[in-house]
């Protein structure tokens, strides 16, 4: 969500469990911005906080003009001093997957892979790598994995330009509340995958500079998303069963939307048995 309007976010998703003390507050409203000056971001979005046994990492995400490009990920441990956290890679990624249980709060925490995975273990060694991964890896192994899988904006926010670059959309003003209501409205901010496997007949209707994106409806497995009207019907909310802690908001018919994650950076596996 937004940096600037933090407080205010902070409040229409607090019917969850999000939050954060007048301390951090503080922090983050002078940090962010010195952070969007210093490091001369478009947008500074405070992404959320990943829960560890011993401590907890507050995420930041700096925004360029284009929306499409890969954004830059920061984390801090106290909400003042902000450490840049690498691209994500898909060897990162997979190794991280393998990973359960809590995060610890330490990034130089490393964990072995001999006691998790012998055969992957094997494998890195023979490659001349250390069978170990470190914590700060896994955490921007976790961040990569939510934004691609609940990481969602609402239809028309976002445009697509002829070359390819994506922008905010100035016109848009915000969703019906009928139309916000419907999990089709909603679109998975990230490189889309069931976008490419439409018909010719399917992609007729669909407009290219705004439906570039995956819908929410198709995501696998069905009710993963609980959709819920708050603050007397004002404001809508849906928050994620798969990565629980994910918590997104809506004002109809205003620019105001955001999402936010507040949980321990555990998927839950389980999803497919409780519905």
């Amino acid at each position: 969500m937004e940096a600037q309007s933090l407080p205010a976010a902070l409040a229409l998703v607090a019917g969850g469990g999000a939050g954060l003390s007048p301390e951090k507050r503080a922090a983050l409203g002078v940090s962010l911005t010195l952070l969007q000056h210093n490091y001369r971001f478009e947008r500074v979005w405070f992404w959320g906080c990943i829960q560890g046994v011993r401590g907890s990492y507050y995420i930041a995400e700096g925004l360029r003009p284009d929306r499409a490009a890969p954004r830059i990920r920061l984390y801090s441990l106290n909400c003042l001093d902000w450490s840049l956290l690498t691209p994500a890679t898909k060897e990162m990624v997979a190794q991280a997957e393998q990973l359960k249980g809590r995060f610890q709060g330490d990034p130089s925490f490393e964990y072995n892979f001999a006691e998790i995975n012998p055969q992957a273990a094997e494998t890195l060694f023979e490659g001349g790598k250390e069978p170990v991964i470190k914590e700060e890896a896994r955490l921007i192994a976790t961040i990569e994995q939510i934004d691609r899988a609940v990481g969602i904006v609402p239809r028309g926010a976002f445009v697509k330009t002829p070359l390819g670059s994506v922008h905010e959309n100035r016109h848009f003003e915000g969703l019906s509340l009928v139309e916000a209501k419907k999990l089709s409205s909603y679109f998975h901010f990230t490189e889309p995958v069931n976008l490419k496997n439409k018909t010719l007949l399917e992609k007729a209707n669909l407009d290219p500079s705004t439906d570039f994106l995956d819908s929410l409806e198709h995501d696998i497995p069905q009710g993963s998303w609980s959709v819920q009207l708050e603050k007397g019907g004002a404001v809508v909310v849906l928050r994620s069963l798969l990565w629980l802690g994910l918590t997104f908001y809506h004002v109809p018919m205003t620019k105001q939307y955001g999402y936010i994650y507040f949980g321990t950076g555990e998927k839950n596996v389980d999803l497919p048995f409780m519905l």
